[in-house]
């Protein structure tokens, strides 16, 4: 689902019905989610008791962030194509670590800061190389990199809300979905009554109609990226909340989707649409193995740290115990006999 998202924003740029001001995809991109979530919340999830509202009100403060986020991440996308895309918003991998370590504590060894240079090392590659191929590729960059901060960020105060304080104070996977999600979808709602609807021509239609995009066509683009999020944001909240590593290892993840965006977009757009953005370069395969190496490079130092972490733990708890049960035994033998 994350591979097929930045792919989905090229075709709905070239329909027509990616403006950049009306962001009409973007409510479709919350809505579906949203509704999906609300549906299995009152059929699956009902025996599920609500946190307490201070939570939900962090959860609807993530919402409205992620919507920041998130649509200069697929404005950026639209601009630059999904292959710059793909390779820069690997770096949340990175973003993510820093503001764990920031926020939750989490630790970072010499050579996780290691692969966290290697990374903007090849952010910087892609920059350099997107400057050269105009303005509107460079601005597009620009706001990919500020959203893929903004985005890790996002991660960890997600991961924050349903993993950190009492039981009573956690949002589970489908609570936090559904609050995120229906803040935004409803946001982005009265932007469209505000603004979208009286622009509706000039901005969404004409540009259909240049682009000859039926209506048909257009409503299978715009479901088809909500869809996409339904997926993307079930599995998204699942891994923060249950799978080893939250934040950080969903950050990992994004090194194999720009893999993926990179040989998709080239197998698929190039030579067909969107000019020299979509194409093969030197340069961005250099940018695309940089960061990519980064990232495994970190998540790899980090499955070691994990490791090792463990191992001394254990280590210490059974130290604790012997010195213990040693403490144990010099009492006892230190007790006259009659009390014994």
């Amino acid at each position: 689902s994350g591979c097929s998202q930045p792919l989905i924003v090229t075709l709905l740029k070239e329909a027509g019905l990616a403006d950049s001001k009306c962001q009409l995809y973007m409510f479709f991109y919350y809505f579906m989610p949203a509704i999906f979530t609300i549906s299995l919340l009152l059929f699956l999830d009902r025996k599920e008791s609500w946190p307490s509202r201070r939570s939900v009100f962090k959860a609807c403060g993530i919402a409205a962030w992620d919507i920041l986020s998130t649509t200069l991440n697929y404005t950026g996308a639209s601009m630059s194509g999904p292959t710059i895309f793909a390779i820069v918003y690997s770096s949340v991998t990175i973003w993510t670590a820093v503001f764990s370590k920031i926020l939750l504590g989490r630790r970072m060894n010499g050579w996780q800061w290691l692969n966290v240079v290697i990374v903007f090392v090849g952010l910087a590659i892609t920059a350099t190389d997107s400057g050269g191929a105009g303005s509107n590729i460079l601005n597009g960059t620009c706001f990919i990199i500020v959203g893929s901060a903004m985005h890790g960020l996002t991660y960890v105060m997600s991961e924050a809300v349903m993993t950190v304080g009492g039981e009573e104070e956690r949002l589970t996977v489908l609570q936090n979905n559904f609050v995120q999600a229906s803040v935004a979808a409803s946001l982005f709602l009265v932007w469209q009554l505000l603004y979208t609807l009286p622009h509706f021509n000039e901005s969404i239609y004409e540009p259909m109609q240049v682009a000859n995009t039926a209506v048909w066509y257009a409503l299978l683009l715009l479901g088809g990226f909500g869809l996409s999020n339904v997926v993307h944001a079930i599995t998204f909240f699942h891994t923060l909340k249950h799978f080893p590593g939250g934040a950080t290892s969903a950050g990992v993840m994004k090194g194999l989707q720009a893999v993926f965006v990179f040989v998709l977009t080239n197998l698929l757009y190039c030579h067909r649409l969107g000019g020299n953005k979509m194409y093969f370069s030197t340069s961005k395969l250099i940018s695309l193995l940089t960061v990519s190496g980064g990232v495994l490079g970190y998540g790899y130092s980090t499955t070691i740290q994990t490791t090792t972490t463990k191992i001394d733990d254990r280590k210490n708890n059974t130290d604790k115990g012997r010195q213990q049960h040693k403490n144990c035994n010099e009492n006892t033998e230190l007790l006259p006999a009659a009390s014994r």
